[in-house]
Formats: structure tokens, C-alpha cells, sequence
């Protein structure tokens, strides 16, 4: 069923309810653009590649590209997600909770934003979305766990191979470079290094696009009077361009808002990298989002990246990496999914009861 724009338009002045769950995922949208977006640019700033100001542009581009093109030739982690949670026969209550959700990792990220600190968007709104689901039912009866594991595949997909690949990729890079004049080099490395930024942007939107593409998806079956359970896709998912685009442009909004604090976070304060790790870093973590696309998997393109670059790190010399602020990331991203569990759980239960 394609839904024209006309009909999402129409929705938003004549359903409140579906207006507030639009405002919701545009807000969570936003977060994600400001949290997650600018680990694609991070290591371009921080190596003087590029500036701040043209690398937000180029993430705008390339994350727009990357959802539109992955969305429409494999749309696989859109699928994930839609599938994940059942919220239910009550379109009225699906509608809740689902806002729900994004009340959940909007509070979650906008307190990471202030304290610097680059969280996962993707297991915000994958642990938001749980607790919510679970608060419609009582239990567990509206989470799909099929899917669901397809989420701890992700996990050690992101670090594990994210971490390997970004310090396989340096050593390698450093061999097959170790006799060339660094003077030299350094220019085709800055070219290099935009160029493996640009392709992580299009990875980042090809994934955590198509992840709020498919909440925007729920949302408007919902408003229509349609439930998760009765539209649930089998095969490709027919999403409409002009979602992909607002979807884009949101995220680019809160790139270019949010983004310098975190870009210092991850590319500057964790560890310095010169430009050739730059672009080990980013190529390690565009192989890694590629493969969770084609596999369906969910992976927070937050932890693919910084492990990348904590392995590019590591291939220097181990100490090269601050762990003290890989410590406090890896808590905020173990404290994610409870936290946003546990809130998403408890705004759906009041707001059920209230309304």
C-alpha cells in the first residue's frame, strides 16, 4: 500500500493524535541527526580533511542518497524493525505507545547531547519500542524475538568486527604505505579520508533511515485505523519518496545543530588519528553497516563506527586510545536498552491509563 503525500498531510490536520506521534518521530529523528549522524564526519574534521560546515553538508547529501537508494534496492532493516513489536489490535493504543517510544529516545539522547556522549539511536528505538509493546500487553507476547535476535547478531556484528576490520585496515594501509614520503601521501589521504567519510554517511542513512522510515510507516497505518499486526510487509516494503526525504532532511537538521559536540567527542577527545586512520576507520565501518544491510541486521552505527576507530587506535599502540572516555560510551550504550526500556514501559502505562 503506498501512502501519497497528500494522504499524510490530511492525516496530520484532521487526526491530533497521529500530528503528535509525527512531531514525536521528527523530534527522535532529529536526536538521531545529532547524535549519531556526526560519528560518519568525526574523523574527517578531526583530520582537517574537510570543515565542519561542508561535512554536514556532505552527510546531508550522502545520508539522503544512502536511504533512498538502500530503501528501494534492499530494504531489509526497515522490515526488522516494522516486524519487531506488535502493538496490538487498538490503532488508539498502538498510537500511544508508539509515541511513547519516542518520548523514550528523545529524554535519552537529548541527555547524552549534554554530556557529550555519542549513544545509539538504533537501540533507543529498539529498546523504546519493546518497553512500549510491552506495556500494551502485560508481557511479552507483542515482542517478535525472531527479529529480535537479529538486534544481538547486530551487537556483535558492530563491535566485534567493527574493531577488527578498523585495526586490520590500519596496520594494512601503514604497510603498504611504509615507504612513501608522508608529505605525499598526505594529500591523496585527504581525498581519501572525504571520501570514506561520504561513504559512511550513505551507510548511516541507509540504516538508521530505514529504521525511523519504518516508525513513520507504523504511524501512519495507525492514523488510517490499521494495526502492526495487520500490516506486517512480507517481502520488500514500498515506502514513498517523500518520506525518505523528510526523513533526510531531518536528520540533517540535527547534524548540523548538534553535531559539533559529539564530532569533538568521537574524532577528537577518544583518540587522534592522522588522515590514512581516518580512512581505515571509515572503511572498516562502511564494510560493517554494508553487510548488517544486506543481512537485515540493526546495528547502531554509533558503536560500528567508534570501535572502528578505537581499533585504528589500537593498531598504533594500545595507550593511543583515551579509554577512559571508551569506558564511559560503552556504559551509556549498556545502560541504552534498559533505560529506554523502562521509560518507553512507563510513559505507554500512564498514557494508556489516561487516555
Amino acid at each position: 500500500m503506498m501512502i501519497t503525500f497528500s494522504t499524510f498531510l490530511q492525516q496530520l490536520v484532521s487526526n491530533p493524535p497521529f500530528l503528535i506521534s509525527v512531531v514525536l518521530i521528527l523530534a527522535a529523528i532529529l536526536v538521531n541527526g545529532g547524535t549519531d549522524a556526526p560519528n560518519a564526519i568525526a574523523t574527517c574534521v578531526s583530520t582537517r580533511s574537510i570543515s565542519p560546515r561542508a561535512a554536514i553538508f556532505m552527510a546531508a547529501g550522502c545520508n539522503l542518497l544512502g536511504i533512498i537508494v538502500m530503501t528501494k534496492l534492499c530494504p531489509t532493516v526497515a522490515e526488522t524493525i516494522y516486524k519487531m513489536v506488535d502493538f496490538g489490535n487498538d490503532a488508539h493504543s498502538a498510537t500511544i505507545a508508539l509515541c511513547a517510544a519516542m518520548i523514550a529516545i528523545v529524554l535519552w539522547g537529548g541527555v547524552a547531547w549534554i554530556f557529550g556522549i555519542p549513544t545509539s539511536q538504533s537501540h533507543s528505538l529498539i529498546a523504546g519500542l519493546t518497553g512500549a509493546a510491552i506495556a500494551v500487553h502485560n508481557g511479552l507476547a507483542g515482542i517478535h524475538g525472531e527479529e529480535w535476535v537479529k538486534v544481538l547478531y547486530g551487537l556483535a556484528l558492530s563491535a566485534g568486527l567493527g574493531f577488527g576490520l578498523g585495526w586490520f585496515a590500519s596496520k594494512l594501509t601503514g604497510f603498504i604505505c611504509r615507504k612513501k614520503d608522508r608529505r605525499r601521501t598526505s594529500s591523496f589521504f585527504r581525498g581519501a579520508q572525504i571520501f570514506g567519510g561520504a561513504l559512511m554517511a550513505f551507510m548511516h542513512g541507509a540504516q538508521d533511515g530505514q529504521k525511523f522510515i519504518s516508525v513513520l510507516l507504523m504511524g501512519l497505518y495507525f492514523a488510517i485505523g490499521k494495526t502492526a499486526s495487520a500490516t506486517t510487509v512480507s517481502g520488500a516494503m514500498n515506502v514513498p519518496t517523500w518520506m525518505m526525504v523528510l526523513c533526510a532532511i531531518t536528520m540533517a537538521t540535527g547534524t548540523a545543530i548538534a553535531g559539533p559536540r559529539i564530532i569533538k567527542s568521537v574524532g577528537m577527545t577518544m583518540v587522534k588519528l592522522e588522515r590514512y586512520q581516518g580512512f581505515a576507520a571509515n572503511m572498516a565501518g562502511a564494510v560493517c553497516l554494508l553487510i548488517s544491510n544486506l543481512t537485515g541486521w540493526p546495528v547502531s552505527t554509533t558503536h560500528t563506527n567508534t570501535t572502528a576507530i578505537m581499533g585504528v587506535g589500537s593498531a598504533k599502540r594500545f595507550s593511543a586510545v583515551n579509554w577512559g572516555v571508551a569506558k564511559t560510551m560503552a556504559l551509556t550504550w549498556i545502560l541504552t536498552f534498559p533505560g529506554c526500556g523502562l521509560i518507553g514501559y512507563g510513559v505507554a502505562k500512564i498514557c494508556i491509563m489516561l487516555l
